[in-house]
């Protein structure tokens, strides 16, 4: 069985792709890595190597995913996983945050993700094989973060796009999973990954609170190891019967647990009411 495969993979000049994107090459697999910005991709990667093909593209442009998709079947000849890492968080209570700025949240974290959903099944579903792996948050599993409402709500959305997949393309023998990181120690806290909102109300303490902590002491000392989330996201797709839903890292695998019990205790606490609407 051949083990060197071919990955494409969205979001990589930095943080998670960027690591997972410089593990595989390292290991002998061919990757084809998309970013906004291709210098950006080539300057991170920095190797000459004959298995890497950078591409620039624009997620949400339909016809620049296509392409990117088209140049990487024609140089390697075949997907076997495909990577939906590309993302970044929208601070900001649901009253601060305007429509435009949630609309692009939700433009690059969900229907990009889709774009690419969208142009690399056909390829996946004539080969009757291939992965995807959508990489969520654990804010995707849990929303009561004060002022991160819509940046949760994306991926909450791709959570439930992940499932459907799942159940989908099972017979074609292709699987879908979705990926519940924790804190990880990149740069997603920085400049770039993360945007603040345009107007904010100083009456929403708790948020501002949380804004700040994020922006200054949470971020350096994530415990997640992003080398360790490569190689599980590697371990993951060598599965015979991968998961639907994977968490990664102790802290989110402390937050999933929490909100599991806490959703059953309220679920049952009011099961009179729930049950009381039936003819």
């Amino acid at each position: 069985m051949d083990t060197q495969k071919v990955w494409f993979v969205t979001g990589a000049s930095k943080g998670l792709g960027l690591t997972l994107v410089k593990r595989l090459l390292a290991e002998g697999h061919s990757v084809a890595a998309t970013s906004r910005n291709i210098t950006e991709l080539q300057k991170a990667v920095s190797e000459e190597n004959v298995s890497f093909l950078p591409l620039e593209v624009d997620l949400i442009n339909e016809n620049s995913v296509e392409s990117a998709v088209s140049k990487s079947i024609e140089k390697f000849g075949k997907l076997d996983v495909v990577v939906n890492n590309a993302g970044y968080g929208q601070l900001g209570t649901l009253e601060e945050i305007s429509d435009l700025e949630s609309r692009q949240n939700f433009d690059t974290n969900v229907f990009g993700s889709l774009n690419i959903v969208r142009k690399t099944m056909p390829y996946l579903r004539e080969q009757k094989s291939g992965f995807i792996i959508n990489i969520a948050s654990i804010g995707g599993l849990t929303g009561e973060f004060a002022g991160w409402g819509i940046y949760c709500a994306t991926k909450f959305a791709v959570v439930g796009f992940t499932e459907a997949l799942a159940a989908e393309v099972k017979e074609f023998g292709v699987n879908a999973t979705v990926v519940y990181p924790g804190y990880f120690r990149t740069d997603f806290l920085t400049g770039g990954s993360l945007r603040t909102p345009k107007t904010e109300i100083e009456e929403y303490t708790v948020a501002r609170q949380l804004q700040t902590a994020h922006e200054k002491d949470i971020n350096g000392n994530q415990p997640g190891d992003p080398e360790k989330a490569a190689v599980a996201l590697m371990e993951l797709v060598a599965l015979e019967n991968p998961p639907v839903h994977l968490v990664l890292g102790s802290d989110a695998f402390g937050i999933a647990g929490n909100k599991l019990n806490a959703l059953q205790s309220e679920i049952s606490e009011f099961k009179t009411l729930s049950t009381s609407t039936d003819y």
